[in-house]
């Protein structure tokens, strides 16, 4: 094994990690606000599972990506989750924050 498939393999498992903790929150998201839930977060909550299945997509891009592109990927792929795990953040907050409001 070369190190540039040590790196890549590393990588392709903190990226799988944190897909698998994205699709656990959204589940969550759903399954506790599903009646509760405006149009608009549902409609967020959708776009989300579409941008973490986007990035799932380009992760397997990856694999078979040449030498040259392995690095635009990774950057790419990087910024995707950082946006992806913000968003997944603020739709978080959203939720409490209105959960609360109705509680009192």
């Amino acid at each position: 094994m070369n190190p540039q498939s040590g790196t890549i393999k590393a990588f392709e498992e903190k990226l799988n990690a944190q897909l698998q903790q994205a699709k656990s929150q959204l589940e969550e998201f759903e399954t506790r606000a599903k009646s509760t839930m405006t149009r608009a977060e549902i409609e967020t909550i959708n776009h989300l599972k579409t941008t973490r299945q986007e990035i799932e997509k380009k992760r397997q891009e990856l694999k078979t990506a040449g030498e040259g592109k392995v690095q635009q990927i990774k950057t790419e792929l990087d910024a995707e989750m950082t946006k992806l795990k913000v968003s997944l953040q603020q739709l978080a907050t959203k939720l409490k924050s209105e959960t609360h409001k109705k509680a009192s």
